[in-house]
């Protein structure tokens, strides 16, 4: 399951829509900057910068129910780690590919 909707329709039953939108592009923006550091980070084999902004990932994503990226986000974790190069690429090519699909899913509950 990529997307669990349970978060966002506890957000939405708390606050007016307006405020939860906004809550919700914030924590969008959020995860598009981690994973632009992280996506930088990467190219310039700054391997050890890459752990925060996995980590945020991977709280950020769980809290709005993106649950593919936060697995993800714990495994690009997992393979810095490890210091495994080559099953980092795989990982982030899933985080971005997760990331994509995610934000389709949120828009689309949105419009429901």
């Amino acid at each position: 399951m990529f997307f669990d909707p349970s978060p966002l329709v506890r957000l939405f039953a708390q606050r007016d829509t307006a405020d939860a939108e906004e809550i919700v592009c914030r924590m969008l923006e959020d995860l598009a900057m981690r994973l632009d550091m992280l996506q930088r980070a990467r190219a310039g084999q700054a391997f050890a910068k890459m752990q925060r902004p996995a980590v945020r990932i991977g709280v950020v994503a769980d809290h709005i129910g993106l649950t593919e990226v936060s697995i993800a986000a714990g495994h690009v974790c997992a393979c810095v780690g490890q210091k495994d190069w080559i099953a980092l690429d795989a990982t982030m090519a899933r985080l971005e590919r997760g990331f994509d699909m995610a934000v389709s899913e949120v828009w689309n509950f949105r419009d429901l």
